[in-house]
C-alpha cells in the first residue's frame, strides 16, 4: 500500500458512496487509476464492503447493552449451541470470545428495556449452554466509529499488511549509473 491507496481507504471510509470521480479529486489520480486501485484493494481483502449505516434511534432502537456470557461448561458442542443462538438473534451486533471471568462478550441493541428482559430472561438463561449472564446498558456514547486507524500504515509505508498485495503501478528502477537523492531525515 502506497500513500494513494491510504488517501483512498481514508476517503472511502468517510463516503464508500464516492464514485471515482470523486475519489479523484480527493486523491490526487485520475478517474481510472482511482477504480483500478479500488479493485485492487477489494480484491486483496483490505475493502471488505460497502453498506448503509443506520441510526439506531430514528427505528426505535435506543437501549445498547453489552451482556457478559459465562458458559455452563467448556466443550467444543457447547461453544457451538451458544454460537448458534447468538447467530439467531439480529438483535446481537457483536460477540467475542474473551478471556478472564465472562467466556462472551456481547453486544446487543433493543428498543426498550421489555425487549431486553425478554432476551435476557427467556433466550440467554434458559439455554442450555449458559450458565449466567451480567449485563450492562449503556447510558451515554462516548465515541462510535467504524473506521479503522490507518497511522500505522503511513507511518510504516514498507511494511503493507500480511497478504495485500500493491495496488499501484510498480516503482521504476533506476539504472545503476543513476544518482540517488538521500532520504530526507525526519525530525522531531
Amino acid at each position: 500500500m502506497d500513500g494513494f491507496d491510504l488517501k483512498l481507504l481514508e476517503a472511502l471510509q468517510q463516503d464508500g458512496r464516492l464514485t471515482n470521480f470523486e475519489l479523484a479529486e480527493q486523491v490526487g489520480l485520475s478517474p481510472s487509476q482511482c477504480s483500478r486501485r479500488r479493485a485492487a484493494l477489494e480484491a486483496s481483502g483490505a475493502i471488505e464492503s460497502y453498506h448503509a449505516q443506520l441510526s439506531a434511534e430514528a427505528i426505535g432502537l435506543r437501549v445498547l447493552v453489552f451482556v457478559q456470557v459465562t458458559l455452563a461448561t467448556h466443550s467444543p458442542d457447547n461453544s457451538k449451541r451458544f454460537q448458534k443462538l447468538i447467530d439467531g438473534l439480529a438483535e446481537v451486533q457483536e460477540a467475542y470470545s474473551l478471556t478472564g471471568e465472562a467466556d462472551y462478550l456481547i453486544k446487543l441493541i433493543v428498543p426498550d428495556l421489555e425487549a431486553l428482559s425478554r432476551i435476557l430472561n427467556d433466550v440467554f438463561l434458559p439455554h442450555d449452554s449458559v450458565a449466567h449472564v451480567r449485563s450492562s446498558i449503556v447510558l451515554d456514547r462516548l465515541k462510535q466509529t467504524a473506521r479503522l486507524p490507518l497511522r500505522h500504515l503511513r507511518e510504516a509505508p514498507d511494511r503493507a499488511p500480511q497478504g495485500a498485495k500493491p495496488s499501484g503501478p510498480s516503482p521504476r528502477r533506476r539504472s545503476g549509473n543513476a544518482r540517488q537523492r538521500p532520504k530526507a531525515r525526519r525530525t522531531m
